[in-house]
């Protein structure tokens, strides 16, 4: 039996010992009509930003390719360029020679960020085919897809913090940084088809502090083993080294696991997988990103049954979560079930993640393991099987 099914669910309600979540009140604008595109900005350069994004999310983010063929077609090009923009950002302090430099790339994005949206990106690709995408979006949705500033900032200044692989303080930390990039990612997603729902946010929000979390635990060994700067930054892990930016390898785990389970950030550095009780450092944060999933579960369960989903949505009343009692389009509202199959493209990333959760299980929570960083060849059928049957 997979050990999701052996956890807790991770609600505040249900759960004493859990930390409050620390959340990042960022500038909200949203843009309900963007600019026309510069007509600097050519057919031909948007059709080789798309090659390039997607060629991108090929080589950094396999998953996230593979999961764009269940977003509603009208939203697809936005995805991509989203899912590349996290990319980018991602892979910053592997592709920077110093912390100051990484600065002045983020600084980059955000000044990017506001060209984008007012339809005059700067001459890179995923800056082009975001604003072209948004363009598309303004047409296609007649305006109804609004384009958080205040969240794409967010997906910046998250990954500013993890700039200098400073270990998260406590499981909280990790949870408020999954919050704001992955489910980020997926709320600026649903923004896009259009929907706005309290019950696909918090969907969202849960699955997103599911993958998030995973995301961390799959890049441990990149991060405390950092290839040489002529290695790609997704390359096989070594000895303890340097990075691009001739910084030492860090463990990217909550202090407060870490001195539960009694790891030592030299002795993970010296030993990888052999270090005294990272294992079991690694099977608690583990089991908190199955938490989230199963709370999911449980969440749909209740929604097909004709319930509600069983728990408040913990950021509902922050700055984006704020939800009109009619619909965006200003006709009937649709049931909470009906938002949540119509969206459910957006949800498929939790596939992927228990899929790679239930392989860290079978190693034994030895996240050292190569075959961790490979493809899982069975994700395309579970993933169509999933989305067929509306269950992750």
């Amino acid at each position: 039996m997979s050990f999701i099914k052996q956890a807790t669910r991770p609600c505040r309600v249900n759960i004493p010992w859990q930390f409050p979540l620390r959340t990042q009140r960022t500038q909200q604008r949203l843009f309900s009509r963007s600019r026309a595109l510069a007509s600097s900005i050519n057919a031909e350069e948007v059709q080789g930003a798309h090659k390039y994004c997607v060629a991108l999310l090929s080589k950094y983010d396999r998953p996230s390719y593979t999961m764009s063929t269940f977003i509603p077609s009208h939203a697809r090009t936005f995805y991509i360029a989203l899912r590349a923009l996290n990319v980018s950002l991602s892979i910053i302090p592997d592709t920077t020679s110093s912390p100051t430099i990484g600065l002045m790339r983020l600084q980059f994005w955000r000044d990017a960020v506001s060209k984008i949206l007012a339809g005059a990106p700067p001459k890179e690709p995923v800056a082009i085919l975001l604003a072209s995408a948004i363009s598309e979006l303004n047409q296609q949705t007649n305006g109804r897809a609004r384009i958080s500033k205040g969240w794409l900032n967010r997906l910046i200044n998250a990954r500013e913090q993890t700039l200098t692989n400073d270990p998260y303080p406590n499981i909280a930390a990790l949870e408020s940084y999954a919050e704001n990039t992955y489910s980020t990612l997926m709320y600026l997603t649903l923004a896009a088809l259009p929907m706005t729902s309290v019950t696909a946010d918090h969907v969202a929000s849960h699955i997103g502090k599911a993958v998030g979390i995973a995301a961390v635990l799959r890049g441990l060994p990149l991060v405390a083993f950092p290839s040489p700067p002529s290695q790609s930054p997704s390359g096989s892990t070594g000895s303890i080294g340097l990075n691009a930016g001739g910084r030492q390898g860090a463990v990217m785990l909550p202090l407060d696991i870490m001195a539960q389970a009694g790891v030592k950030e030299e002795e993970v550095l010296r030993q990888g997988a052999n270090a005294e009780g990272l294992r079991d450092a690694v099977f608690t944060v583990a089991t908190r990103a199955n938490d989230h999933l199963i709370t999911v579960d449980q969440m749909l369960s209740n929604l097909k049954a004709g319930e509600d989903v069983g728990h408040e949505f913990e950021h509902e009343g922050e700055e984006g979560h704020e939800y009109d009692s009619v619909d965006i389009a200003g006709g009937s509202r649709e049931s909470p079930l009906e938002e949540v199959n119509r969206a459910f493209g957006v949800f498929m990333p939790a596939v992927s993640t228990r899929l790679w959760l239930d392989r860290l299980q079978q190693h034994d929570f030895d996240v050292f393991q190569p075959e961790l960083l490979r493809s899982d060849w069975k994700l395309p059928w579970k993933a169509y099987m999933a989305y067929r049957r509306k269950t992750i």
